[in-house]
Order: C-alpha cells, then structure tokens, then sequence
C-alpha cells in the first residue's frame, strides 16, 4: 500500500504551506494549484473519503472548511468560490485522503466553465420516480 500524502503533511506540516491547524483538521496549498488561493482541508485522521467518516468528524471538517473559506473570501476577494469534495475515482478523486478544496474564483480563471453543457428536456417521469425511491429509503421531503 502506498503512504498517504495527505498523512504525512498532517505528521510533518513543514511538508507543505500550511494556513491553518485545529485539533481535528490542517489546511494548506496544493503543490499544483488550480486558481490563486487554492486550498485543501484535511482531517487529520485517515479516512479515504467523507463516507468513511462519521457525522460528527465531516461537521468539524466542515467547521474548518467554513473557518478558512470565510478567510480565504475576505483576503482575496473572489468573485466566486467552488466547494469541492470528489470521493471515489469516478469523481476525479486522486488522493484517497478525505479533502475538500477551497477554489476561490474570478471570471475567465483556469478552471472554466466544469458543469456540462443543458441537454435536452429532462425526464420528469424519471425524476418523480427517483425522488420517491430516495424518501422510501429514508429521506424527508422536509413537508
């Protein structure tokens, strides 16, 4: 198995640029960032993705995804921040470390335009079905 490079930044922080550090979480730039400010929150603790982590542990990551968003915000003054968290390989996950990335954005940076293109009309039959299928299995319709 090969060691995780999220690990050792959270054993050795001066192995990266760290901005923050809690009990729970680190903070710090990514060796190839993809727009100015560009952040990643880790637990500190190995989990390989947010499904493997408990409620508590994703809302102190979050807690700290929120401390530093709301600072990266205020420093830089983006037009725009993406809130990103891949988990599995499908979902372009490549470090298989729990981590949310921090994206500040403006307006023609490097990231573009990443949501597909609209598409025909959708399905409403399908998506009526759908939305039952996921209240069945235990979610609210919050009515």
């Amino acid at each position: 198995m090969e060691p995780c490079a999220f690990c050792a930044v959270v054993a050795d922080p001066d192995r990266a640029r760290v901005v923050h550090e809690d009990a729970d979480t680190v903070a710090f730039f990514p060796l190839t960032p993809a727009t100015w400010g560009h952040t990643l929150v880790v637990p500190r603790a190995h989990s390989a993705d947010l499904w493997e982590m408990t409620g508590a542990e994703v809302g102190r990551l979050m807690d700290a995804v929120l401390r530093v968003g709301v600072i990266l915000r205020s420093v830089l003054a983006p037009e725009g921040m993406n809130v990103i968290n891949s988990a599995g390989r499908a979902a372009t996950q490549t470090v298989f470390h729990t981590h949310v990335h921090l994206l500040p954005r403006h307006s023609g940076d490097a990231m573009g335009d990443f949501w597909p293109p609209r598409r025909a009309p959708r399905d409403e039959a399908a998506l009526d079905g759908l939305a039952e299928r996921l209240r069945a299995a235990g979610l609210s319709s919050g009515r």
